[in-house]
């Protein structure tokens, strides 16, 4: 969308700040046809604090796999390192609040939770149309360049968002919004425009530490840090390997991410329902049932997650969150799930299946299927899941 910059010349003539507030009203009035909730404007030397806390997160290895937020630091911590041009900064935001309480399917054990942002249509696709739609009018009203984002580019959102005055980071590193809780989809627009900025949100977490407390896996090793490695979104997404054993009972049956520090927010008081069907939860994503999941293959997988966030774990990954749900779920009945799938082809799901296995049924019942398919196991990784299960499984009657 590259352009020249006469527009960006004409607002530096006589009346500039006038006309560059007569612009903005423009930009908001049309971000809010488009389908966004909210709008900021910052300057992209507006985070300058972003890097320091963005190289204690990498030193200390909190990043875990995710090796694409290690790549070219400095390119993320100042859009003008992604993008020498840019000016301003538009931030926008897109409400997807529940419609239900999150936390209530931790209660129903043979059913999986999804994160809430996951149980409609890919915010990536949805969003990224409507930042096009808006980035178009922009560059027509004003002939500016201008490059759009979402999630999907070395730009930190959120500290942008903040900038903006959209919200503030609380203390479990996510965005608050007074107006819409935990709930907003961030986008950005970069423009060679000169934009009146925005004054940035306050913190307004005061004294509660509600998010903190909640995590299960105590995921946050101090107020504003998260050790991405012990959180349960990243090891149910991210996580290319085996669930740790240490955080497998606390995963209880969050399948796909996990929405508690979110949910037990106060600031949600003030949370709306989000309007955009698109994003709307599913009703085949609300509370999936356990053993319909766990028989999933490769093509029942994404014909029923098409279109879904989900998609992007791979059926082997999911069907390993399934499973470990599945261990959690003290129902013996699906004990059945978990022993078919000891044959599956994928080691990680295999070595999943074991220990599902070990936690629904008694060591008389388990110690023959690990004589009879330990020798067989050619994988080292599934081999150790069924000594670690033999070593520990709880005899039951």
């Amino acid at each position: 969308m590259a352009r020249g910059h006469t527009g960006v010349a004409d607002l530096r003539g006589p009346g500039l700040l006038n006309r560059a507030l007569k612009l903005k009203k423009a930009l908001a009035d049309q971000a809010r046809a488009h389908g966004f909730d909210c709008i900021g404007v910052t300057a992209p030397e507006a985070i300058p604090q972003a890097a320091k806390h963005l190289r204690a997160f990498l030193d200390a290895g909190a990043h875990g796999d995710m090796d694409w937020l290690a790549r070219s630091p400095e390119r993320r911590t100042d859009p003008r390192g992604l993008w020498p041009e840019v000016r301003s900064v538009i931030m926008l935001g897109v409400n997807y609040g529940p419609d239900e309480n999150p936390l209530a399917i931790l209660k129903q054990r043979t059913h999986g939770a999804i994160s809430v942002y996951a149980q409609g249509d890919d915010y990536h696709d949805v969003i990224k149309k409507r930042l096009k739609a808006l980035a178009r009018w922009l560059v027509a009203a004003t002939q500016c360049e201008v490059k759009v984002f979402v999630d999907t580019a070395a730009v930190m959102e959120k500290p942008l968002a903040q900038a903006a005055g959209l919200g503030w980071q609380g203390k479990h590193t996510n965005l608050v919004s007074r107006e819409f809780g935990s709930w907003l989809f961030l986008g950005a627009i970069f423009t060679t425009l000169e934009l009146p900025p925005d004054v940035a949100d306050g913190d307004h977490c005061g004294s509660c530490q509600a998010c903190l407390d909640i995590c299960p896996t105590a995921a946050f090793t101090a107020p504003y840090k998260l050790d991405a490695r012990r959180c349960i979104s990243y090891l149910t997404i991210e996580n290319k390997g085996p669930i740790p054993h240490e955080f497998r009972k606390a995963i209880g049956n969050r399948i796909y991410g996990c929405d508690d520090c979110l949910a037990v927010c106060p600031w949600n008081k003030f949370a709306q329902q989000g309007r955009e069907a698109k994003l709307a939860a599913r009703d085949a994503l609300r509370a999936p049932d356990l053993a319909e999941l766990a028989r999933l293959d490769e093509a029942a997988f994404r014909t029923r997650f098409a279109k879904s966030p989900v998609k992007r774990t791979g059926r082997d990954r999911f069907v390993r969150n399934v499973l470990i749900a599945i261990g959690n779920s003290q129902d013996d009945r699906l004990a059945v799930e978990a022993e078919r799938l000891l044959a599956d082809t994928s080691p990680l799901v295999r070595g999943a299946a074991v220990w599902a296995l070990s936690q629904l049924i008694g060591r008389r019942e388990f110690a023959p299927l690990a004589a009879n398919l330990l020798d067989k196991e050619t994988d080292e990784g599934v081999r150790s899941e069924w000594e670690a299960a033999l070593a520990g499984c709880a005899a039951r009657a």
